[in-house]
């Protein structure tokens, strides 16, 4: 398999392989520099009280599609998690850096402020909570593997590649740049 990059995966009409099927083989995603794994998320505490957790609900979807709209926004890649149970909806996504993330947050003119306010005014109610974890992740620092899945999370984010998880790459240790490590095993036997 050749390298692909997330472009050439969206892109219906070049050809390539559609996101929605499995890349029968097992892969890894890499890129060049650290990323920012931004988790952003709500827990619905009070589901009778619709009118006051819906629209906080609705501005996650919003922020998105306002990013991916955006091509110079920082935001690499967003992914949907919902659970445990209904009530949790949030976000895994990958940013650039964290001063991109920094000033989609603080920008008037984007959708973020105005969710911050709408929820700051129904935060005492209770109905609704919001929580977010950032962590800056430096290159070389992560490793990722893909087996028989179609592209998601880091492997779907924009300027990404997707290689062929052999030789150094078939091990956890090899893939996040310990040689050493990935002498000691291989990778077949489901260590990593």
């Amino acid at each position: 398999m050749s390298v692909m990059t997330t472009r050439d995966r969206w892109d219906g009409d070049s050809g390539t392989k559609n996101a929605a099927e499995p890349i029968e083989q097992r892969v890894t995603a890499e890129r060049d520099g650290g990323i920012v794994v931004f988790h952003i998320g709500m827990r619905i505490n009070a589901l009778w009280k619709i009118q006051l957790w819906l629209p906080i609900l609705l501005f996650g979807p919003r922020m998105v599609r306002e990013l991916r709209a955006d091509p110079d926004s920082g935001l690499l890649g967003s992914r949907t998690v919902v659970g445990p149970g209904i009530r949790h909806i949030g976000f895994v996504q990958y940013w650039e850096s964290f001063d991109a993330l920094k000033e989609y947050a603080h920008d008037g003119d984007r959708s973020h402020v105005d969710g911050w306010r709408s929820y700051l005014k129904r935060r005492e109610n209770g109905a609704v909570g919001i929580w977010h974890e950032t962590y800056r992740v430096a290159a070389g620092e992560y490793e990722t593997v893909y087996d028989n899945v179609p592209p998601h999370g880091l492997a779907a984010s924009e300027g990404t590649e997707i290689v062929p998880a052999t030789g150094r790459r078939e091990s956890a240790a090899g893939r996040i740049g310990n040689a050493s490590d990935a002498d000691e095993s291989s990778g077949e036997d489901g260590t990593d």
